[in-house]
């Protein structure tokens, strides 16, 4: 009998609190930089990481000095023609700056929704052409660059290093 109490009293604290009622947790709504339409992110490869941020907005990889090395190589075959080498503008604007086009881009949400939708100007949308997993690693490289240049710094020598 002390055991079944012991059961329905610990179950009803932990319906008390709220635990048990709480909805999963759902996608945020990713939208266009210029259009605002939802973005289709159907068919994207569901990585570990990919589902985090789809449900936080913010980005596993920053900070973390081995996927900020992917991130420099993926910008330097795919971005740094248009944001130079070290993302000092050329056609498109730079990138290690603390200006941004679009304030959203602040955000790691805003800056994967210009990135996967395409920006005014010559930035068309990546989707298609860049894996939603590769777009979150070429932003740890850019946050790098605005928060710890010393990570961006090494990802580029590593890089170097291997290719030269």
């Amino acid at each position: 009998m002390f055991k079944k109490l012991a059961v329905v009293s610990g179950l009803s604290v932990f319906l008390a609190s709220g635990f048990a009622l709480m909805p999963a947790q759902a996608d945020l709504d990713f939208r266009g930089t210029l259009s605002g339409e939802p973005l289709d992110l159907t068919g994207e490869k569901e990585t570990p990481a990919f589902k985090e941020f789809k449900n936080t907005g913010v980005n596993p990889y920053n900070g973390k000095q081995e996927d900020v090395n992917k991130g420099y190589v993926i910008f330097s075959t795919a971005c740094s023609g248009c944001h130079g080498h070290l993302a000092e503008g050329k056609l498109g604007p730079a990138l290690s700056d603390d200006y941004w086009t679009y304030p959203s881009n602040l955000e790691d949400k805003g800056l994967f929704e210009t990135i996967y939708g395409g920006a005014a100007g010559m930035m068309g949308p990546q989707q298609g052409l860049l894996e939603a997993d590769e777009i979150l690693h070429v932003m740890s490289w850019v946050r790098a660059l605005q928060n710890d240049p010393e990570k961006a710094k090494k990802a580029v020598e590593t890089s170097e290093r291997r290719n030269g």
